[in-house]
């Protein structure tokens, strides 16, 4: 198997982007973006390289997703075309700065100042599965950087946070939610096609909006 790997380039922020391309040849049918990626000079991130961290996003012939899970065998063309991910500045080649989403974490202070209690069990494990890649924040017509609409990798989290958390917190959450959450999105959904976990996206936005919007506590605890 032979590919062709068509790069997008760039050696710093300030510098013309430019096109690359390097051959990639194996006889592992298993062989990735990400494995190819690795006997190239370019600069990209990683670290896992098995689905759980989320660090190699980018743009695979136009199409959002992980390097790492993008098999060389099912992509039909010879042709390889990769990119950095669009909605986040460009460090280097394929590395982009996702530093927003931590920020938009802070911003909405998604953290636990109290003891988590007993609540929606199940709805915080599908939270807690989101890799916080930025692959949906990449194909949401409602997300810029610097936008106030932080997306559904803040979702995630808060999700997980309304969730367990007790009533009085929870309402802290709430306020930020419908900021930061509630208010921007169009529910367009393209991130429940993109997620790479896989995360009951709808699901969980109807449970949080339920909570943190409609103020719908114990309904949302005894679905599950």
């Amino acid at each position: 198997m032979k590919k062709i790997l068509h790069i997008l380039r760039r050696e710093s922020a300030q510098a013309k982007p430019y096109w690359e391309d390097f051959s990639y040849e194996t006889a592992d049918e298993g062989a990735t973006v990400a494995t190819a990626l690795a006997s190239t000079p370019v600069v990209w991130e990683h670290s896992c390289l098995q689905r759980r961290c989320g660090a190699c996003a980018m743009v695979i012939n136009r199409i959002p997703a992980l390097a790492c899970n993008t098999r060389l065998s099912e992509i039909a063309s010879d042709v390889i075309r990769l990119e950095p991910l669009r909605k986040f500045p460009v460090i280097e080649d394929l590395l982009v700065d996702r530093s927003v989403m931590m920020q938009n974490l802070r911003r909405l202070s998604v953290w636990m100042e109290e003891e988590a209690r007993t609540g929606s069990e199940e709805m915080a494990f599908e939270a807690a599965r989101c890799l916080q890649c930025g692959l949906c924040l990449e194909v949401c017509p409602n997300f810029a950087a610097g936008g106030t609409f932080a997306g559904m990798a803040a979702m995630a989290p808060m999700s997980r946070l309304i969730a367990r958390l007790s009533e009085g917190e929870r309402k802290r959450i709430a306020r930020d939610y419908k900021k930061g959450v509630y208010s921007g999105c169009g529910k367009s959904l393209a991130c429940r096609d993109i997620c790479p976990a896989q995360l009951p996206i709808e699901d969980l936005l109807v449970k949080s909006n339920a909570a943190a919007v409609w103020n719908r506590w114990k309904g949302v605890m005894k679905q599950n």
